[in-house]
């Protein structure tokens, strides 16, 4: 890869950074490693598409700084091949966000600003995105979905939903059927995820309260990449194993439980204990 090709490539990859570290100065240095990285990169002079490559590398930079702020481990280096194609007129795109967007941006776990950044403000596809991320494109398709609910304005859950779920899980270790019931929607939904699809559905309250009595025990109220839910580990384990999902009615009853079950997705993802 040629310095032309990377100067052509600056403008994205300025616009790429800035919008995921919110500094100039930052974004300044997060494009400056990735030339470096490239320079040195074995067979990057063989690159299809130097400025998708290029964003990808900017990408997972980005990730990595994002995810030392909160002293998480960073990924490997990008591999030449990757793909990531995105729009011609990235500053210009990157703009129309406006600068509003930066404060709420700030709010997001790295993983979900990466995944609405790239795939909402420069089109890149999930696919491509959920290789940055070490995710599968349905995980990455529901990070975006959830920056997308609080860039536009999502309250962050309220002490009421937060008790409602702490109440949840203790009426499930428990075994108390009726609190459970209680607690539901009668048209209630709980989902498990396996490789990022819906393999299990069960609906209705008491189906969902039977599914959950005397569990939940070794389970915690947690926020899970910025969204209200809980956390599970298996007796012995020293990482989380599941995160769940939790969405309400408007009158304040458990509307739905997602639960993903796949490892490598939760180890990417963003806990917040409560």
């Amino acid at each position: 890869m040629d310095l032309d090709d990377f100067e052509n490539a600056r403008p994205r990859l300025l616009a790429v950074a800035a919008r995921m570290l919110g500094s100039p100065a930052d974004a300044e240095d997060a494009v400056q490693e990735a030339w470096l990285r490239a320079d040195r990169a074995d067979g990057a002079g063989t690159v299809d598409n130097p400025t998708a490559w290029l964003t990808t590398v900017v990408s997972r930079i980005c990730l990595d700084r994002l995810r030392a702020r909160r002293e998480t481990t960073p990924l490997d280096e990008v591999d030449p091949a990757d793909p990531a194609p995105a729009p011609d007129d990235e500053a210009q795109l990157a703009e129309s966000v406006g600068a509003a967007m930066g404060a709420v941006l700030d709010d997001l776990a790295p993983a979900e600003r990466v995944a609405f950044v790239l795939h909402d403000v420069f089109a890149v596809p999930f696919d491509d995105v959920a290789a940055i991320l070490g995710r599968s494109p349905a995980a990455t398709r529901q990070l975006a979905s959830r920056a997308r609910r609080r860039v536009a304005g999502a309250p962050r859950p309220d002490a009421v939903r937060t008790d409602a779920v702490r109440a949840f899980l203790a009426a499930s270790r428990d075994g108390d059927f009726t609190a459970l019931v209680d607690l539901l929607d009668p048209d209630a939904v709980f989902r498990t995820h396996t490789d990022g699809a819906a393999t299990s559905v069960l609906t209705g309250a008491p189906a969902i309260a039977e599914a959950f009595l005397f569990k939940a025990k070794t389970a915690l109220v947690a926020l899970v990449d910025g969204v209200l839910g809980y956390t599970v580990r298996l007796p012995g384990a020293s990482d989380y194993l599941l995160l769940g999902d939790v969405t309400f009615t408007e009158d304040g009853r458990i509307a739905a439980l997602d639960v993903t079950l796949r490892a490598d997705e939760v180890a990417g993802s963003e806990i917040v204990p409560l």
